[in-house]
Parts: structure tokens; sequence; C-alpha cells
């Protein structure tokens, strides 16, 4: 698990109670915002707790772009058209655990192939979140997160939203962080995870 997750995992089951508890007692306006929220079975097509690494190696190609500090258990594919890297964790019997899709500052170079690399592939959520969406489009398809944070990284201010899925069932990802840029509000990063408590 990410070490973003911990800090917010604590918290997360508490507040997926008291959203929808609070919003009725502010009235029906506030109620029915706070009742919407969608849970999330997939990203870029893979389904956390159910997919396996061979399905993916399946679905993106076998290859992979290898990075010596990472355990056998994490495996990477780079979208060069959309600037975009996917990064996979797996369990010990190859299943997938989290799926995480990142923004990347090269040039999209559409004629050049490298290993790894998924040129023009969907990665997005199943509801159709994709990177560079707006911090709206977010709160549109899956209601407001459980939590918001401030946070940096890489030079940026940044805003992770964070939902717990825990009130739809054992049977479907847990969680979904998505991290925004504060100066432009698109999406530069989400993740998705059935994590093995």
């Amino acid at each position: 698990m990410r070490r973003g997750w911990k800090r917010f995992w604590q918290c997360a089951s508490v507040a997926a109670i008291l959203v929808p508890v609070a919003g009725h007692a502010r009235g029906d306006d506030a109620g029915k915002k706070a009742a919407h929220r969608a849970d999330e079975l997939t990203l870029a097509r893979m389904r956390p707790g159910r997919s396996t690494l061979e399905e993916a190696k399946r679905r993106f190609g076998a290859k992979r772009r290898v990075n010596d500090t990472e355990p056998d258990n994490v495996w990477t594919w780079a979208d060069m058209c959309a600037r975009s890297t996917m990064r996979i964790e797996t369990d010990a019997k190859g299943v997938i655990q989290t799926v995480t899709l990142f923004r990347q500052d090269w040039p999209g170079d559409c004629g050049r192939k490298t290993e790894g690399s998924v040129p023009g592939s969907p990665w997005k959520t199943g509801r159709g979140l994709a990177l560079r969406d707006s911090k709206q489009r977010v709160i549109e398809l899956y209601g407001e997160p459980n939590s918001m944070s401030p946070s940096v990284g890489h030079g940026q201010e940044l805003e992770l939203l964070f939902y717990a899925f825990d009130w739809a069932g054992s049977d479907v990802p847990q969680v979904m962080e998505v991290t925004c840029d504060r100066a432009s509000g698109q999406v530069i990063e989400i993740t998705l995870a059935f994590p093995s408590l």
C-alpha cells in the first residue's frame, strides 16, 4: 500500500459513514449531494482483486520497462502518445492488487516505440475518468471524496482526493486516490486498489 493511503485509510471508513449522516442532518439538498456516490471497478480495464498479471501481459504486452529498484511484483507500461505510465502491483499469486496511472512530462511521440510501450491505449477508469480530466469531473462521476488534502510532489502543489468504497461491499476495489495539480485542477495520477488486509 502506498504511503499516502496509510494516512487516509484509518479515517476512510468513519468518513464514509459520517458523510451521508451529516448530509441528511443538513437538509434535502445536502443529503442528495452526500447520497451521490459511485464506486469504481476498473482502471485501464484491469480490476484489482480479480484481474491477473497474465491478463495484463496479454492485453498490454509481455515486455515491461525494467526498474531494478522495484520488486518483481511491480510491472510498468508506457503510453508514449498519451504521455502516461501504468504501474501494476500484484500479490504472490499474480493477482493485481493496485493499478496506478500517472502523467509523464516527456513529449508525446506516437511514431517511436520503446520497450514496454502501449501506443494508443485507452487508460481510464470504468466510468471514464482519465488523466488530464478536471477535478470537477472527478466529483461529478464519484461524488464528494471521503477526504481531500493538500500535498507537494515534484515541485508541484497537489490535492489528493481519497475515496473509500467499503460501503459497496468487500468484492469491489476498496480505495481510489486521485491526485490533481492545484494550479490547473487537472488529474495527474489515479490509483485503484484492492488492499490485502
